[in-house]
C-alpha cells in the first residue's frame, strides 16, 4: 500500500455513504464528502478483504448508503483522484467505529 497511499500522512473526512463494496483482495468503500476546497467529491477509500472485515464484524448490512461516517484515511500519491486507504471510521449515528484498535470493532 505504500507505493499507493502516503503512510507517513492521515487525512480525515466527514461524509455520506455511496457504496460498499464487499470483496477480495480489497474491499472499498465510496463516500461523498469535502475536499480541501470543499468542494463535494466521490472518494473511494480502499478497505481489507471480505474475509478479514467479516471476522472485524463488518457484514454487507452494516453499513448503509446514506449513513454518515467520519474516517481518516492515508491519501492517495497521485494528486486530485480522491482515493486513500481507510484507517479508521465512525458511524455518527449510533457511534459504531472500526479501526480505533488494530482488527477490532468498537459500539
Amino acid at each position: 500500500l505504500a507505493a499507493t497511499y502516503y503512510p507517513e500522512k492521515e487525512v480525515k473526512l466527514e461524509g455520506k455513504i455511496l457504496d460498499l463494496l464487499l470483496r477480495n483482495p480489497h474491499s472499498f468503500l465510496q463516500i461523498e464528502a469535502p475536499d480541501e476546497k470543499g468542494v463535494m467529491q466521490r472518494w473511494s477509500l480502499e478497505w481489507r478483504s471480505s474475509g478479514q472485515l467479516g471476522q472485524q464484524g463488518i457484514k454487507r448490512d452494516t453499513l448503509k448508503v446514506g449513513d454518515e461516517v467520519t474516517v481518516t484515511m492515508n491519501p492517495s500519491r497521485t494528486p486530485g483522484d480522491h482515493r486513500g486507504a481507510l484507517k479508521t471510521l465512525h458511524r455518527k449515528s449510533d457511534g459504531f467505529g472500526w479501526g480505533t484498535n488494530p482488527g477490532e470493532t468498537t459500539e
